[in-house]
């Protein structure tokens, strides 16, 4: 973070960041991962990336293909179009630092296959717990492929208590979701599909695609964790105003959005918005597991700034952004996904926080 001046007009922005982006490729069974790698891997589309792929993958590279490999303890191909390829068997820490030192330099950017049964959600943490990935690789953003022909047997199949559905969190996570194979089912079978999804995650983009074809850019450059971008990414969830409190198959989205007046914002006394950190800090410790992904946007009395935030599970990241334009109106926006959340209780958490003088 960089300061211009001390004092309650400082002007704070979050530095640029130079890391390494990396995007987490997920979907269950069937969902057209393959499809979609082997396109990234193949195609001439100029783009400099390295695919780590699961050990249970299926992408079939061709020996014309290959213009050098490196032998290790991770094979690591480099291909025609520029691209690299590479199977994880173990630690995927080891790989992805396998990668940065010995390829840096020859790509832009790297992409993860998760296998079909897999939660993303340890490979999300893998990039804020461990230092040798953080210092030199970013998490740019979460694709979840969906099988439109076998979505809801997945998000339908029951499973024993304590247990949440793979295929739902995988939902639950995402940034971008494709729902892939639209082209087996009718127009209504998409529709209903389409909008069981959003019901479960209202922050992601979605897709519709055959074949997994879908634009390059769609899946890179997304900015899923970057804390400028998180105003975007909440607009999206609901008009300014309304609290929306849905469930499906145990998955909640929870939308607390207020207008503020002069009469109420984040209270700030000598630590910024104590007691909205106190409330978050006990909520990340008592509601981890079932808080999946979380994004905020603060206006806080006496500071001139914008304060935006994320989380997942029990990671918390969060910065002074931008400077509040004179005319803007003051809001506080915060979007949970997870499960067994109530929304009225998060409001009345949230509300105790403000100042009203």
């Amino acid at each position: 973070m960089t300061t211009e001046e001390e004092g309650a007009g400082a002007e704070v922005m979050i530095p640029p960041d130079n890391r390494i982006p990396a995007t987490i490729i997920t979907g269950f069974l069937g969902s057209g991962k393959t499809t979609l790698l082997n396109h990234i891997l193949t195609a001439h589309h100029g783009k400099r990336i390295a695919v780590i792929e699961n050990e249970y993958g299926e992408v079939d590279i061709d020996g014309s293909l290959v213009a050098a490999q490196t032998a290790g303890a991770e094979d690591i191909m480099m291909l025609n179009n520029g691209c690299l390829c590479c199977t994880v068997r173990g630690d995927l820490v080891r790989m992805i630092g396998e990668l940065v030192d010995k390829k840096k330099g020859k790509f832009d950017h790297i992409i993860i296959e998760t296998t079909g049964l897999a939660n993303p959600a340890p490979i999300i943490q893998t990039f804020y717990a461990e230092d040798t990935v953080f210092n030199d690789v970013k998490l740019d953003g979460v694709v979840t492929l969906v099988d439109a022909k076998h979505a809801r047997l997945h998000l339908d199949e029951v499973k024993p208590k304590g247990i949440v559905n793979e295929a739902v969190q995988q939902i639950a996570y995402a940034d971008r979701i494709i729902v892939n194979k639209i082209d087996l089912v009718s127009e209504p079978e998409v529709s209903s599909l389409v909008e069981r999804i959003r019901s479960m995650n209202r922050m992601a983009h979605l897709k519709r695609a055959e074949y997994g074809k879908v634009d390059l850019d769609y899946v890179l450059g997304i900015g899923g964790f970057d804390l400028e971008r998180i105003e975007s990414a909440s607009h999206m969830t609901t008009t300014q105003g309304m609290n929306i409190n849905m469930t499906m198959n145990t998955i909640i989205t929870t939308i607390i959005t207020m207008t503020m007046n002069t009469n109420m914002t984040i209270m700030h006394t000598i630590t910024p918005m104590i007691l909205a950190d106190m409330w978050l800090g006990n909520l990340l410790l008592e509601r981890s597991d079932d808080i999946y992904r979380m994004k905020g946007l603060l206006s806080v009395s006496g500071m001139p700034q914008r304060f935006v935030f994320q989380g997942v599970h029990d990671i918390f990241q969060g910065s002074p952004e931008r400077m509040w334009e004179p005319n803007e109106p003051r809001i506080n926006k915060i979007v949970f996904i997870g499960k067994n959340l109530n929304g009225e209780e998060l409001e009345k958490g949230f509300k105790d926080c403000l100042l009203k003088k």
